[in-house]
């Protein structure tokens, strides 16, 4: 188990009598939290290592990138240190056994990945490019009966934004699909005049449905344009907050409360900031 071992004899020590009391107490449902906590921190740590990914070599950039990346290290550590405490619940259950956890994904893969790892006395399967193998994967699992609908991988629980992007991606692997982005954004079109129909209605009910319409489209034409509509809308976030922070600095500076600046005022800070983004 190399390193995995390693880890699961530290959770497996915290576990013990004469342990930690506050691992010892732990409880699957205790788990839930943490997991997903861990998986975010560990996401926005990717986010991070994204973003300085085109830094120039040397000086500053440098230095980000590799901020970033060891930040990284530690958020994937994080998680792993969360996959095995569930791992160790289970075992105590009788119900998990960390090697079954590993062969099983490992076999899985395989599997699925006939074009890499031929059936014995077989050929490797031809597949053209990645969105052929998409359609392959998730085809191959309809066929083996490893799912009893296209959809049901995708968990309930997932962020709306990520989960229609899932959704979709899922149903193009199976030719349910737009040809192409220039058709999507003829269905943002047409979705953004459902919405001012609504709007113009006052509608309340109807403004919803149409909202939640107008975003999953933009979530397809992010697909289609081979962009993660959630990433995309992280680094918007990011920006939003970087500039709005920059707007708070410079009304500090001037000596003006936020709460009573007025919109022009902060319109001329956030359109500095953004210039001095730009370069």
């Amino acid at each position: 188990m190399g390193d995995i071992g390693k880890l699961m004899d530290l959770v497996e020590r915290l576990r013990a009598p004469g342990g930690c009391p506050w691992d010892r107490e732990q409880e699957l449902a205790d788990l839930r939290a943490y997991l997903l906590e861990e998986a975010h921190e560990a996401a926005a740590a990717l986010d991070g290592v994204v973003a300085v990914g085109d830094a120039p070599e040397g000086g500053e950039g440098a230095a980000a990138g590799e901020r970033a990346w060891r930040e990284l290290a530690g958020e994937l550590g994080d998680l792993l240190f969360q996959v095995a405490f569930v791992v160790r619940l289970g075992e105590e259950a009788g119900r998990l056994d960390r090697r079954r956890v590993i062969d099983e994904v490992h076999a899985k893969m395989v599997a699925r990945h006939p074009h890499v790892f031929p059936p014995a006395g077989g050929e490797a399967e031809e597949l053209a490019d990645a969105a052929a193998v998409a359609q392959a994967w998730e085809r191959r699992k309809l066929a083996r009966g490893e799912v009893e609908s296209l959809l049901a991988g995708v968990p309930t629980s997932l962020p709306a934004l990520l989960a229609a992007y899932r959704l979709t991606q899922k149903a193009a692997g199976v030719g349910f699909d737009w040809p192409d982005a220039t058709t999507v954004l003829a269905k943002i079109d047409e979705e953004l005049a459902e919405l001012k129909e609504e709007i113009a209605a006052g509608d309340t009910a109807g403004t919803a449905e149409e909202v939640g319409d107008l975003l999953f489209t933009v979530a397809n034409l992010a697909r289609k344009l081979g962009h993660d509509p959630e990433a995309a809308l992280a680094a918007t976030n990011a920006k939003f907050r970087r500039r709005f922070g920059a707007v708070e600095a410079g009304l500090k500076e001037r000596g003006r409360p936020l709460e009573s600046a007025e919109l022009e005022e902060m319109d001329e800070l956030w359109e500095e900031a953004k210039g001095r983004e730009r370069g």
